[in-house]
């Protein structure tokens, strides 16, 4: 790709698991042990997170999609090994089925205990599993233009994330309740359009200025461009429950980085549309998955989510194969047709009646194929 000399657009990959009991099904704190062994091997791609129950992993800075997928592959595996030598599971899914969080431990640590004294309840209920993606890019003010380009489609590739229609017990009616949940956060969801890096920055510095935040990485969206990496960092998706998933996901936001840099290069672009928009096609979304419409805003109509993230796949074509990521964004054809984690989990509840079964259901298919 000529026209890419100047950027690589390497990947990094972070997945947020749930630990369970697999006797009670119920959520376990797995008292930084998971961790402590995986730092033996992995160094600091395992971290703990505010939630004792919770465990993040990390995949290094990697070229392409291929080894993307070896790197998270590899993370899934050994974090699995080391909670099942300890009597515990892992699990994918953006929230747990039926375990509250009001009796989960948060991990002892100052940053944490800073945020929970700020935000209270807010951060003691945010018991929530994602997904991040980075796509590596150099220049700020192309990132800008990149980040504001491209939240039009984030509420696409959400769509196919969705994975988190439980909560405390009930089935929510959302195919993802965990935007629901990370709601209550300041500073998230679909980030306002700036004209420039020099004008996002001015916004942080103001907000550091004033105490509503001591650095920008307190800045939640579901996209930004990373304040201390070179990267977009992606935060909108629930954790997908394969890791095929995670792949595919990771493959389509890579794509769209570069195709929406290459109508830059071409003095092209995409259409900018306004944060209040995108937000209704962001809780539709959230509410049908991919069982519903999205709103195309340039024919100021609604089409079946299906259709237009079909859309989004022909849109991106062009770039795939010289990214390697064919065999990845082909898969995202599958999730079309047999639907996503959400969809899958309430079939289980469905057939079963059964919320452990659905947690069952979840651990097996964290580690399918790894």
């Amino acid at each position: 790709m000529e026209d890419e000399a100047m950027e690589t657009f390497t990947l990094g990959v972070e997945e947020e698991y749930m630990v369970v009991d697999p006797q009670s099904r119920e959520l376990k704190s797995h008292d930084h042990k998971i961790v402590d062994i995986a730092s033996q091997s992995l160094n600091d791609h395992v971290k703990a997170e505010m939630h004792q129950a919770v465990v993040e992993v990390g995949t290094g800075i990697c070229a392409n999609i291929e080894e993307a997928y070896n790197d998270i592959k590899n993370l899934r595996k050994t974090v699995s090994e080391i909670a099942i030598s300890l009597g515990l599971r892992i699990g994918a899914a953006g929230t747990h089925p039926f375990s509250h969080w009001s009796t989960q431990m948060i991990t002892p640590n100052p940053r944490y205990d800073e945020i929970v004294n700020e935000m209270q309840e807010a951060a003691r209920s945010n018991l929530i599993f994602g997904l991040h993606v980075h796509v590596g890019i150099k220049d700020k003010d192309m990132a800008i233009h990149i980040m504001n380009t491209i939240r039009y489609f984030l509420p696409h590739v959400y769509a196919l994330s969705t994975n988190s229609p439980f909560w405390e017990g009930r089935n929510t009616g959302f195919k993802s309740f965990r935007t629901k949940v990370f709601d209550k956060f300041p500073r998230t969801g679909i980030p306002d359009r700036f004209n420039s890096w020099d004008d996002y920055k001015n916004y942080i510095n103001l907000l550091i200025k004033t105490n509503c935040i001591d650095n920008a990485k307190k800045v939640w969206w579901d996209v930004r461009v990373h304040p201390f990496f070179d990267t977009i960092e992606f935060r909108i998706c629930d954790v997908p429950m394969r890791i095929e998933e995670t792949i595919g996901i990771t493959a389509v936001l890579q794509a769209l980085v570069v195709k929406l840099y290459k109508l830059r290069l071409q003095n092209m672009s995409f259409i900018i549309y306004t944060r209040s928009l995108i937000n209704e096609n962001k809780w539709r979304a959230s509410r049908y998955g991919l069982d519903g419409k999205l709103i195309d805003f340039g024919k100021q109509a609604e089409l079946d989510t299906r259709v237009l993230i079909v859309e989004l796949l022909d849109f991106i074509d062009d770039v795939v194969d010289d990214l390697g990521s064919r065999s990845s964004i082909n898969y995202i054809r599958k999730i079309l047709q047999d639907g996503t984690g959400a969809d899958r989990q309430l079939a289980v509840y469905k057939e079963t009646g059964s919320l452990e079964k659905v947690v069952d259901y979840i651990l097996s298919e964290t580690v399918a194929g790894i």
